[in-house]
């Protein structure tokens, strides 16, 4: 079995950062998927204790104070792909390809947020379409095998509950991923279920993260589920996203440190 997780860090500050480590020492996932990251010091204390215990680390935050994500690998690394050579905040997007039984690429995706003032509606537009063209170039083939995560910022059209503050543009990009043949993981295992992964200060719930996988990946899919816990702990804001397929892998050796211990101690 092969295991994922993604996960939105919300920028953690230090000490939050320390307490996210001991929670992903309770996990056991080949990989993480993290998103909102960060050049602070609770983003470069979790990358470098995962470092420190041997994992491979694909650190790509953003510049001039924008958010991004890394990829966290405790199987080998084979390549780093440039998946999105047009992609218009290049710090938000993540990808390798990670030494599995069929090899599998993996891309990470930390989709702007933001209000709905015409600058920031402009700024996520043109990420969510540089996205999906550069997704189009790709061969049917490659795209069999891509597993896409992370933090999209929208919903599908079908959600519930129903908002009316999302634009076209938002909803549409779903629908492009499942033209692109990229399939939505729980939704496939759970296709009548809701799931939230993040809440407004009134309660209400949003489906913002997401794991697709390609054609080829489809009969090997075991589970995709919801963590409501590190969220309801207070560690993001987000709930965790996991992802599992029956594919077989080999995993970097390790010293059996916890990411919370490795290197210097707390």
């Amino acid at each position: 079995m092969l295991s994922m997780l993604t996960l939105n860090l919300q920028a953690a500050a230090l000490p939050r950062a320390k307490q996210l480590l001991t929670w992903l020492d309770t996990r056991d996932d080949d990989l993480l998927m993290l998103t909102e990251t960060s050049r602070g010091g609770g983003t470069t204390h979790v990358l470098d204790q995962c470092r420190a215990a041997g994992l491979s680390v694909i650190d790509n935050a953003g510049t001039d104070g924008d958010r991004g994500c890394a990829i966290i690998s405790r199987v080998p690394i084979t390549a780093r792909p440039d998946l999105l050579p047009t992609v218009t905040l290049p710090g938000r997007a993540v990808a390798a390809t990670i030494d599995s039984d069929p090899a599998i690429t993996v891309l990470g995706l930390y989709v702007p947020s933001g209000d709905r003032t015409p600058d920031k509606v402009a700024n996520k537009q043109a990420f969510l379409a540089s996205v999906l063209n550069d997704l189009r170039e790709f061969s049917s083939q490659q795209r069999a095998k891509l597993v896409v995560g992370g933090d999209y910022n929208v919903i599908a059209r079908d959600h519930h509950p129903r908002y009316s503050l999302f634009l076209p543009f938002e909803y549409e990009f779903l629908d492009r991923l499942v033209e692109l043949g990229l399939t939505d993981a729980y939704q496939r295992l759970q296709p009548t279920a809701q799931a939230h992964s993040w809440f407004g200060r009134d309660g209400s719930g949003y489906r913002f993260d997401y794991f697709h996988v390609g054609v080829a990946l489809i009969p090997a899919l075991v589970g995709c589920d919801y963590l409501q816990d590190p969220r309801e702990r207070g560690l993001t804001d987000h709930a965790g996203v996991t992802l599992t397929l029956r594919v077989s892998s080999q995993r970097i050796a390790s010293d059996g440190q916890g990411l919370a211990s490795a290197g210097a101690l707390f």
